[in-house]
């Protein structure tokens, strides 16, 4: 074994030659698995408004569909972190990808089936894929928590939310290829797709991840110690057994008594009811609002699901990390609460604008869901990840983070169905008009711009107050996960 990890403080951070290298290796597989997960976890909404029009399901059944996938991912994160903390981080991040792989081909195949009951047997699967998907981010922190440090979880959990908008970018890409065709020029010959039909998101994904964790399961290892190496952290005794368990009693013991844990997780909540709202429902947003589709305006989509929504998300989370890591000494709550106040200044903004009392368009309209996007992804790092590293440590990292990424997914389960409901019950009429065929069009309603938005505000004020309340009350304590 190479030589311990000498204290935090010491010459390169503690850290013995080769080990950064070897950690970067397992955090790029790592993060390329878990990029991998989300590509089967987006492809649903980026073809929401085919999906709504070829089975002529309303915003209520799409919101269903979110909210059961969501509500299961919920108690997933609950159940599946305790698992996790026994099981280890590689082997559940390996259970969450197999059952991922399998549901999304059901979904596809079933989605082209006539059963009477389509509506039903869709939430039942993806609600299934939901609670399969939840092995993967307690193994994914519970692996990495064991490989950085408390003040170096900050970085680690930006690093963390790259790896997911890389999943969206992925989604994006993939999404625009199908949907217009593609050509590959080999040497001899070329390659040529033509445009497919959007069921295809939930075929082409599955292969992918599939490949990527096979090779996770070569090149990972689950903590320092099977590389090799001895880290001892810093809520650690230098004699701790870092290969031993806690019972899984003794885990939920200890973090269910933690009052920050809660706190936390209820500002989670919010974020997850923003943080859905926008990924669930803005293609539909510009589809009826703005009429900007993934067929009339393809590289406005790619722009947005490829490359604004993920860079700029990944970009407030680098820094967020990297902020509450160097200036505020590993403090997580300070930075918070001014990331969910720019996404409640951004709200009312947006608020404004679809009122017409600020100037109102497409560009507009962007620029403030931009904003309001990147602030929540960036406080989806910082807490569900960093603040959970820190209030769980290496042997009970997969259920910190588990019981508060839960809340992030009861808040994304109310942005389903709840805001689903709320959005046809408020929807716009829109006159009967010809279609190119002679025949006049059905009454229908398009959403509410004013109420789309309004639905995300009292959550980005709620997340404010809870996350001053912990700055005030911990003050300069230093308490894990404040």
């Amino acid at each position: 074994m190479n030589a311990s990890a000498s204290p935090p403080n010491g010459p390169d951070s503690g850290h013995p030659p080769g080990y950064r290298l070897r950690r970067g290796r397992n955090w790029f597989m790592l993060g390329l698995t878990y990029a991998s997960y989300y590509l089967c976890r987006y492809n649903l909404q980026i073809v929401a408004p085919e999906l709504k029009a070829a089975l002529g399901f309303s915003n209520t059944q799409y919101g269903a569909i979110q909210a059961g996938r969501n509500g299961a991912y919920a108690i997933g994160q609950f159940v599946n972190g305790l698992f996790t903390d026994r099981l280890g981080g590689k082997q559940a991040m390996t259970i969450g990808a197999i059952g991922t792989v399998v549901l999304n081909l059901l979904f596809g195949i079933v989605s082209w089936s006539k059963i009477g009951w389509l509506f039903f047997a869709l939430l039942l699967i993806r609600a299934a894929d939901g609670y399969v998907q939840a092995f993967g981010a307690p193994g994914f922190i519970k692996i990495n928590t064991a490989w950085f440090r408390r003040k170096e979880r900050g970085t680690f959990s930006g690093i963390f939310g790259a790896m997911i908008n890389l999943g969206q970018t992925g989604v994006g890409q993939l999404a625009g290829l199908l949907a217009t065709g593609f050509s590959i020029p080999l040497i001899f010959f070329t390659i040529t797709a033509p445009p497919l039909n959007w069921r295809y998101m939930f075929f082409v994904p599955p292969v992918v991840i599939l490949i990527v964790i096979v090779l996770m399961n070569l090149l990972v290892k689950n903590h320092p110690e099977e590389a090799g190496y001895r880290l001892v952290h810093d809520e650690e005794e230098a004699g701790d057994d870092p290969g031993q368990s806690l019972g899984m009693g003794e885990v939920f013991r200890k973090i269910t008594a933690n009052p920050v844990v809660w706190i936390v997780a209820a500002a989670y909540f919010c974020t997850g009811f923003v943080r859905a709202a926008i990924y669930d429902w803005w293609a539909i947003y510009y589809k009826e609002a703005w009429d900007i589709t993934r067929q009339n305006s393809t590289g406005f989509f790619t722009f947005m699901a490829a490359w604004a929504l993920p860079v700029l998300a990944t970009l407030g989370s680098l820094a967020a990390g990297a902020i509450s890591d160097k200036l505020m000494r590993g403090r997580r709550a300070p930075v918070a609460a001014v990331l969910y106040f720019v996404q409640f200044v951004c709200i009312v903004l947006a608020i404004l604008m679809s009122q017409h009392l600020l100037y109102a368009s497409a560009t507009m309209a962007t620029v403030l869901v931009l904003g309001i996007h990147t602030g929540c992804n960036a406080t989806h790092s910082i807490l569900g990840s960093a603040a959970a590293m820190d209030l769980g440590g290496r042997k009970m990292a997969g259920f910190a983070s588990g019981v508060i990424d839960s809340f992030q997914y009861f808040g994304a389960m109310l942005a389903g169905f709840g805001l689903g409901t709320l959005l046809d019950y408020s929807g716009v009429p829109v006159a009967p008009a010809a279609t190119q065929s002679g025949t006049v069009s059905a009454l229908t309603k398009v959403i509410n711009p004013t109420v789309w938005f309004a639905s995300m505000l009292p959550w980005g004020l709620l997340g404010t107050v809870l996350m001053v309340y912990v700055w005030i009350r911990h003050g300069a304590s230093g308490k894990a996960g404040t």
